[in-house]
């Protein structure tokens, strides 16, 4: 591995739901250049697009999604996120119990 290697930019895939990815691409358009953003993106081969259409796409799908809501992609995330959620509730909900058992005097 050369030093260029190891000092360059880490390689990623560009996620839309990711503040910071949006905020490179913004910056990419203010200043016309990836010169600023700390990440390189990788664009796949089998999209037929470069990497600037690609992440536009990207967005566009994202920002309908959280306009409009309702798209299978939209309802498969939200039922992900509903489904870890109900989890973690029960988990607290467990741990609350033990707590307040904890907190009981013991007969001795």
């Amino acid at each position: 591995m050369s030093k260029l290697e190891y000092y360059a930019r880490p390689l990623v895939a560009f996620d839309p739901y990711n503040k910071d990815h949006r905020r490179y691409y913004a910056e990419f358009l203010e200043y016309g250049g990836w010169g600023n953003s700390p990440v390189r993106f990788i664009c796949p081969d089998n999209t037929g697009y470069d990497l600037t259409i690609m992440i536009r796409n990207l967005l566009v799908q994202y920002y309908i999604d959280r306009e409009f809501g309702g798209t299978k992609l939209a309802k498969s995330r939200a039922q992900e996120l509903i489904a870890s959620a109900d989890v973690m509730y029960k988990q607290a909900g467990l741990k609350r119990k033990e707590a307040q058992a904890l907190l009981k005097p013991r007969r001795t």
